[in-house]
């Protein structure tokens, strides 16, 4: 595990090299260098015997499993280890074509048709299901997508099976969500997830779709496969009818043919901005619902008289929680002038104490970068910062030796041109620029295509309001960061999207409204 210390690492130590720590303590605890004495922490590893993996996993289609039309596979890797997991059916467009079908007929046989209150019963059955084996899916999620087991646990898995039970309450009330007009439903719903929540984000799409009476076609991220056939095991366990939900993993390209697909009546999409370009095309022109959740650069704000403190906690927990790997992590950091030197001070000391590694130890902070093409992309823009003169900050941490991870950056000097500044990283790299005036920050704030989230720290209730009016993203937080909850819709702006996810402005998405 790595040792306390605040030196950043030579210069040419390269990303999963191990890098021996001297032992100077933070200047804030007021010990002076040396005069405390680091710890170790024990290995406090989760039990991979909870999880009991299949060699093979094939395709769900229809309640079966079935294998890829053209019987190829491919390989999930854990990427804290690099070895695989299991091997995996890779979907063709003609599995696509036979999802599709069997979910239109489970849509006019039988899931259509059943009444709120009989649909209400399925949810709460899922949701207390994922509650039972929450275990089994935390360690799985840690081990393919190579987040910290404490994030799987404690946030995941738990606020999957609550979208859930909202949404179960919600079934049979629909006549009362949207007053005068009647909800039907809008039938084959195709959605695609992204790595990073991959549980979670499964539950933001499949809960508000079934309860409003649609069925679903979910092509899960490649590299992150395992939770979502997974639940294909809870829909079963469950007696979901055969077709309700219907899961295909596949390449990008696969996506698409579900994208296009003229049986496919709701798109729900989260990912980056380029593919959901991609697909907001593909649907122009037809008469299919879409929904698209994408990428963000996130200014969190914190002005002279917010707590420090608690800033540098919400400001950690904005960019290095899920190692960065969040749509709306707060990857931009604007600090008054006045406060920023001990802001900076009391970060560094605190990147100090983060423990980077095994995903499935209870003591890691940030696990590992979910790919090898994501940690390329976080390496190739960490040198862009560098070379366009930003100073940057990493403290000395040991990594392991194999796996995909990389240590938690600080940029300081950033400039509003600098790449780090304008583009999602997608990884634990935070840029830090300053400001002077409120309105100065909003314009520093707004200065990017995306609209996802922001943050505001500070004393001032009537200052978080001000601010809040003039900041162009979908979530505010004031002194806090990253709180979620399925009684709360999410969605973003300009180039991060449209639609809302959460709430009853997630049910929303998924109905047609018509007239009494």
């Amino acid at each position: 595990m790595p040792r306390m210390a605040t030196r950043t690492p030579p210069a040419d130590a390269r990303t999963g090299e191990i890098v021996h720590t001297n032992d100077a303590a933070p200047s804030s605890w007021g010990l002076g260098d040396g005069a405390a004495i680091p710890w170790e922490y024990a290995p406090a590893p989760e039990s991979r015997d909870v999880v009991t993996l299949k060699e093979r996993y094939g395709l769900v289609i229809g309640g079966r499993e079935v294998a890829a039309s053209d019987g190829g596979t491919f390989a999930t890797i854990n990427p804290a280890t690099e070895e695989p997991l299991a091997l995996v059916a890779r979907g063709t467009p003609a599995d696509m074509d036979r999802g599709v079908k069997a979910a239109r007929k489970a849509f006019r046989r039988s899931w259509g048709t059943l009444s709120g209150r009989e649909r209400a019963k399925y949810l709460f059955r899922i949701a207390r299901i994922l509650q039972e084996r929450s275990r089994e899916f935390a360690v799985l999620e840690s081990m393919d997508s190579g987040k910290p087991i404490k994030e799987s646990r404690d946030v995941d898995v738990p606020l999957a099976a609550a979208h859930f039970w909202y949404y179960a309450g919600w079934a049979d009330k629909l006549e009362y969500a949207f007053p005068g007009r009647v909800a039907r439903p809008l039938g084959v719903a195709a959605q695609i997830i992204p790595w990073n929540f991959p549980l979670l984000m499964l539950a933001w799409k499949i809960a508000p779709a079934l309860a409003a009476g649609n069925t679903v076609v979910l092509k899960p991220a490649s590299t992150t496969p395992l939770s979502a056939l997974l639940f294909a095991d809870v829909c079963q366990q469950a007696d979901l009818p055969p077709g309700v939900v219907n899961i295909i993993p596949g390449p990008g390209e696969v996506g698409m043919s579900l994208v296009t697909h003229p049986g496919v009546d709701k798109v729900a999409f989260t990912g980056s901005t380029d593919i959901g370009k991609r697909i907001a095309k593909g649907v122009a022109g037809t008469d299919k619902a879409l929904t698209l959740e994408l990428g963000g650069k996130a200014a969190n704000i914190v002005f002279d008289d917010a707590p420090l403190d608690q800033a540098v906690e919400g400001i950690v927990n904005g960019i290095y929680f899920n190692q960065g790997e969040v749509c709306c992590a707060g990857s931009r950091l604007l600090a008054q002038e006045s406060i920023v030197e001990p802001l900076i001070e009391k970060l560094k000391d605190r990147l100090a104490t983060i423990r980077v590694g095994d995903p499935l130890d209870k003591n890691t902070d940030v696990g590992a970068i979910n790919s090898r093409a994501q940690l390329e992309k976080i390496t190739e823009l960490v040198a862009a910062g560098q070379a366009e003169g930003a100073e940057m900050y990493q403290p000395a941490c040991d990594l392991p030796t194999r796996g995909y991870f990389f240590r938690p950056t600080l940029f300081t000097n950033v400039a509003q041109s600098h790449r780090i500044a304008r583009e999602e990283i997608f990884g634990p790299v935070l840029s830090v620029l300053t400001f002077r005036t409120p309105d100065e920050a909003v314009e520093k704030a707004n200065n990017t295509p995306y609209g996802l989230s922001a943050g505001i720290w500070t004393d001032k209730g009537s200052r978080i309001l001000h601010m809040v009016r003039k900041m162009k993203a979908g979530v505010v937080w004031a002194n806090t960061f990253n709180r979620f909850d399925p009684t709360s819709p999410f969605g973003g702006y300009k180039e991060s999207g449209f639609g809302r996810e959460g709430g009853m402005h997630g049910l929303h998405a998924y109905v047609r409204l018509e007239d009494r």
